[in-house]
């Protein structure tokens, strides 16, 4: 059974100001089938190039193709056929309409560059990741982005164990299904069969064993600073390749490197980032926690829990069509903040604590950041707190269920 997706709106309208849409993700995360829904009202033709024979049509004779599979048109994984970009400009600009094509893939890498030097000024571009947990749960969530000292809306309560089922379950739409296959069954596959396919396909990654080592590397870190050199040595790699490899992963939506902030905005580019797993399932499933008990109660847990977080909320900007202007914040003398969302109103400090009970020492890095930042709007404290609340006047406590 479909569920809706918080992106719909947007997407629809969006279709009516530019004539190519590109919906970028994941594989899995369900972007064929929100098109292919929402594509049943206006009769649109659907191509996947999964499809070998569709493909080879593709990439040998791209004019061809758009002859056999006329717009107005839904391209599936359209990353392996670049040479289609400079038709398609063609095509739309002997459209006078808007929404003619729309587009899938599922990396990034060269493919963001073919469409921002082909369809310029053409293309509106949409991110879709897994299910929020507003999503997985059938709710439609709030119309605005998380920001703190915004009232939420009002949902059922989730407690700890609801929310590690979630955690280690992880987003992908077929996982909430009440057929769903067995998680370990499933990753396994979606390993084998997506990353390791792309991984050859697309970037001629020859290495796939010691690949597959980085990457479990990578998810045992997730929610830390990333040291390339650390990560370079116990990977048995070079730090050239690491590098490489963690753009690949960036690029194919499996993991997303947090900045930090500065006042300074040249310097956001020069400090180590924090690296986050854009799934928990797959990072869970990587590092061998089998099941939501364990993951609660072990080594990573907190980890786990500021992963999910961060996630939701690049998910709560992402569905809803806008950059999530998300960074964290580290001194040298140690104060840390987990999260900053930057608007044009204001900084707003989170801090992500795996517990219920919520002390003032909690906050004191939000106080610290208040003296030194001017226009520091609302701080907030997401916890596994039941219930919202204000803590003090400057800040409020945010059950994690409320994020999305």
């Amino acid at each position: 059974m479909y569920k809706r997706r918080q992106l719909e709106d947007v997407l629809l309208h969006l279709n009516d100001s530019f004539k190519v849409l590109y919906l970028a993700g994941p594989r899995q995360v369900g972007k064929t089938t929100l098109l292919r829904f929402l594509s049943k009202q206006s009769g649109r033709n659907y191509v996947s190039l999964d499809d070998m024979a569709n493909r080879r049509l593709a990439q040998e004779d791209p004019e061809l193709f758009l002859q056999r599979f006329p717009p107005p048109l839904l391209i599936d994984e359209v990353q392996y056929a670049p040479q289609l970009f400079p038709y398609i400009k063609i095509a739309v600009d002997n459209i006078s309409g808007n929404g003619s094509f729309w587009l899938t893939g599922s990396q990034q890498f060269s493919l963001m560059k073919n469409i921002k030097e082909s369809l310029a000024g053409r293309v509106g571009i949409l991110n879709l990741l897994g299910f929020s947990l507003s999503e997985s749960l059938g709710k439609s969530g709030e119309k605005e982005p998380f920001l703190p000292g915004k009232s939420p809306l009002t949902k059922k309560r989730l407690s700890i164990k609801d929310i590690f089922k979630i955690i280690q379950r992880g987003s992908f739409p077929v996982l909430t299904h009440k057929d769903a296959p067995p998680l370990e069954n499933f990753y396994s596959s979606y390993l084998q069969t997506y990353i390791d396919r792309d991984l050859r396909d697309i970037f001629h990654v020859s290495k796939i064993a010691t690949f597959h080592k980085f990457l479990q590397l990578c998810a045992a870190r997730t929610g830390q600073m990333l040291n390339y050199s650390d990560l370079a040595r116990d990977a048995d790699i070079s730090v050239h390749a690491a590098k490489e490899w963690l753009n690949i992963l960036v690029a194919g939506y499996q993991v997303y490197l947090l900045e930090p902030y500065y006042k300074n905005i040249s310097k956001r580019m020069i400090k180590a980032p924090k690296l986050y797993f854009m799934d928990t399932g797959l990072a869970a499933y990587l590092t061998k926690w089998k099941t939501a008990e364990t993951l609660a109660g072990g080594a990573m847990a907190g980890a786990f829990f500021e992963t999910f977080v961060v996630g939701e909320i690049i998910k709560s900007y992402w569905h809803r069509g806008k950059e999530a202007p998300i960074y964290y914040f580290r001194e040298k003398e140690g104060h840390e903040i987990d999260l900053i969302i930057e608007n044009e109103e204001a900084l707003y400090p989170i801090e992500i604590k795996l517990s219920s009970s919520i002390q003032k020492s909690d906050l004191k890095n939000i106080d610290y950041f208040r003296l030194k930042h001017k226009n520091v709007g609302k701080g907030a404290l997401i916890s596994l707190s039941p219930a919202p609340l204000p803590f003090d006047r400057l800040n409020d406590i945010v059950p994690a269920y409320l994020i999305s």
